[in-house]
């Protein structure tokens, strides 16, 4: 798709039509208000008010998930096994139909908008503060992969083909090198072209263990990043995982690492120097072990062993998006200034390099964490 195309579907309509987009749902009126909200980098996302309750109001960006509505049927299948297991504790915003009983709404654009309930006096958190904290991801994520192990990976439609398949990504990465003349002019371009390139046979571990049958397809998030967890206001206890697009069959190896990933990097996807950038292993161990405590006993050894190979892989894999994503022209990720993928890229790569300095260290960690008494 053309960049003009993807910017196109990215533009929200105006507030008048978003109120009419909204009174098409079956919820009480009058809308009280309409405002941005979060900081996805794909949907558009609004926070509604409206016969005294509060709602999120998302288009599913077309240019990026082929047929919206399987994503909706997806989360309704959620739904149902969550409230088939309360036990679990695990909350999934509840989708609100359309006054025709529909799961979403197709616009006259051709944009597809669902409606779901706002989990209230819920937080999300810009970075782990203690060890309690970090248990309660591990926990929340356990508890959520515990509960997708009652759907098969047959039970639920593919909602984005592709995601996660780390070689597709380098073959992609390596096509765009060779067609865009000049790329690798830019020093910090080729920093980053040089490392992906160093390290392309990561990228095929995960995906050779999975078609040797060494790994099974489960039910996975996609996206377990913490952007993506709620917490309690008060308590600060892991209520729920959010963004749902990429709930899909998948490698559950790619959720562990991605979780990881995203909340042992203190500094985050945007710091001001690679220098900063490292895997904090003291916020990395009370996640996997109450990762484990939810998960060892149907967790198969192969996936076990494999953690650390996730923990490296899922940095390097983003990364490698962002550096493409820079090189097509920022077609994918949403920029709010040129070259702010490109930085992204860079910080991920300075995490892959702390990572696989820590190696023995990671490896004693997921070792204890799954196989101490």
């Amino acid at each position: 798709m053309l960049r003009a195309e993807l910017e196109g579907a990215r533009q929200a309509p105006t507030h008048v039509s978003l109120g009419s987009i909204v009174e098409a749902f079956e919820i009480a009126s009058p809308v009280e208000a309409i405002e941005p909200y979060g900081r996805g980098l794909i949907n558009d996302t609004f926070r509604i008010a409206a016969g005294g309750k509060r709602y999120v109001l998302q288009r599913i960006n077309g240019a990026v998930f082929p047929d919206p509505l399987r994503i909706m049927s997806n989360i309704r299948a959620l739904d149902r096994a969550a409230r088939q297991q309360p036990d679990l504790g695990f909350r999934v915003p509840a989708l609100i139909a359309t006054r025709g009983g529909e799961a979403g709404l197709r616009a006259s654009d051709g944009g597809v908008w669902r409606l779901m309930t706002l989990i209230e006096d819920a937080v999300g958190l810009p970075g782990i503060e203690d060890p309690e904290q970090a248990r309660e991801v591990g926990k929340l994520l356990g508890r959520f992969h515990t509960l997708l192990q009652s759907l098969s990976a047959e039970a639920l439609s593919v909602t984005l083909p592709g995601f996660h398949d780390t070689p597709a990504y380098v073959a992609r990465f390596l096509s765009v090198l060779e067609r865009i003349e000049g790329a690798r002019n830019d020093s910090e371009v080729e920093t980053c072209v040089r490392f992906a390139l160093d390290r392309q046979a990561l990228a095929t571990r995960l995906a050779d263990a999975r078609d040797h049958g060494e790994i099974p397809v489960r039910i996975i998030h996609g996206d377990p990043k913490l952007d993506n967890i709620l917490f309690d206001r008060d308590s600060r206890r892991a209520l729920a995982l959010i963004d749902l697009d990429t709930l899909q069959p998948g490698l559950i190896l790619h959720d562990i690492g991605d979780c990881l990933r995203s909340c042992c990097n203190r500094s985050g996807e945007s710091a001001d120097g690679r220098n900063r950038v490292a895997f904090d292993l003291a916020v990395a161990e009370p996640i996997l072990h109450a990762y484990a405590e939810q998960t060892r006993d149907w967790l198969s050894a192969e996936e076990i062993a494999l953690i650390p190979e996730a923990i490296r892989l899922m940095p390097f894999e983003l990364g490698l998006r962002f550096l493409t994503d820079h090189l097509e022209g920022d077609c994918y990720f949403k920029v709010a200034e040129p070259g702010e993928n490109l930085r992204k890229a860079g910080i991920q790569c300075a995490l892959v390099t702390d990572i696989e300095g820590k190696a023995e260290d990671i490896r004693a960690m997921v070792n204890r964490c799954f196989h101490a008494p």
